[in-house]
């Protein structure tokens, strides 16, 4: 991986060990000023310096127990190599004790505990642990998911049994045999963000570890697009709001960008090397709104009860805006967006007798819309062919 010397712009110009000294500076005032202080000391935002990723996040657990490193979009292929070379970093294992993942069931814990420490799983007991989770498509049998395993079962190997790593699923423990309606689905869905919370503060903050958390970036927000950033009541928490709400210490969360171009803010990213990491504040990129960086369309409610109001969404000229540094601490440059290329579902699992049928009876337990399994169908069609 290469460091970042230097980047264009004769204001830009910046070593590693200078960046590393900023970072570790940015990451102690964290802890001890608030954000509305710190905006009024960077009223004047200056261009982000990129810096190799695998020292940023290493340097970041010296000061936090927990770094919250989003996947971007599901399945992408750029952000999966990076999380392989940062976990096969030798120096990873000396200061990570625990990696938290979303593409796991925790009704499966013994069996993932046993096989990233070296014992003979069988394939069809392993798979069960990606396979059986909430999610009723198929995001998690994407092979990358399966791979990630693999490399902390090898790293394991070279390790001392008191250093090695652990995998902490974070899904929830759905049983599907036991679900008959999208209601019975809709019950653990809703706990898809308080469930991995409370497992890392039993398994990973009360025991004085550190954690490597890997989920969709959306679970790592501070505050809540869906609620319109209206964090008042619990339903809106998020992984990082409910670790952070509780007096628990401040985790640092990391934004892997897979669909904003980011030369229309700073022209410099061009020649960034890929992948990098830039901490997000005091600088043009943490300046710009949170959705110039999440552009899908999201409507926004009101909490009534303790449950979302579909039935009115909240206009569009009531929307809030919120800058990208009050909601991730950095951001991992994986390349422009069309250089991001997306894992594919195996042939071989496409023609494994039972698959889709069994995904396809789950999508429809779940109320999801008919375009959801017509994909699949498209989808295994083609990797079958292949």
């Amino acid at each position: 991986m290469r460091y970042a010397a230097a980047v264009q712009g004769p204001t830009e110009t910046c070593c590693l060990k200078g960046f590393l000294l900023q970072l570790r500076a940015a990451l102690a005032v964290l802890l001890t000023v608030s954000w509305p202080a710190l905006a009024q000391q960077n009223e004047r935002p200056r261009p982000a310096i990129p810096v190799d990723p695998i020292v940023a996040i290493l340097d970041a657990f010296r000061t936090h127990a927990v770094v919250a490193l989003g996947e971007g979009n599901h399945g992408n292929e750029q952000g999966h190599a990076f999380r392989l070379s940062l976990i096969r970093d030798p120096r990873f294992a000396s200061v990570v004790n625990d990696i938290v993942v979303e593409c796991g069931s925790a009704a499966y814990q013994d069996v993932m505990d046993r096989f990233v420490s070296g014992d003979n799983v069988p394939d069809d007991a392993l798979r069960q642990v990606w396979q059986n989770a909430t999610a009723p498509n198929p995001v998690c049998d994407l092979p990358i998911y399966a791979e990630l395993f693999r490399a902390v079962r090898t790293v394991n190997a070279s390790l001392p049994r008191t250093r090695q790593l652990r995998v902490l699923l974070g899904d929830p423990p759905i049983d599907w045999d036991s679900l008959h309606s999208a209601a019975d689905h809709r019950k653990w869905i809703e706990m898809r963000d308080t469930y991995p919370t409370s497992l890392i503060q039993r398994e990973v903050l009360a025991k004085q570890r550190h954690a490597l958390v890997v989920y969709g970036d959306m679970h790592f927000q501070r505050k809540n697009l869906g609620s319109n950033y209206d964090m008042t009541d619990p339903i809106a928490g998020t992984i990082v709001s409910l670790l952070e709400g509780t007096g628990g210490p401040r985790v640092f969360t990391i934004w892997t960008n897979t669909g904003a171009d980011l030369q229309t803010l700073q022209q410099s990213a061009a020649s960034w090397p890929k992948p990098s990491l830039t901490v997000l504040r005091g600088t043009t990129l943490g300046a710009a709104d949170f959705t110039f960086y999440y552009k899908f369309a999201f409507p926004r409610l009101r909490i009534v009860d303790g449950k979302p109001d579909f039935s009115s969404p909240i206009p569009r000229d009531q929307w809030r805006s919120l800058r990208m540094e009050d909601q991730f601490d950095a951001l991992l440059y994986l390349g422009p967006p069309p250089e991001i290329t997306q894992s594919r579902l195996s042939p071989t699992l496409c023609s494994e007798s039972g698959y889709l049928e069994m995904r396809l009876k789950r999508i429809a337990l779940a109320g999801l819309p008919q375009a959801e399994a017509d994909q699949l169908k498209q989808v295994c069609a083609t990797q079958a062919g292949k």
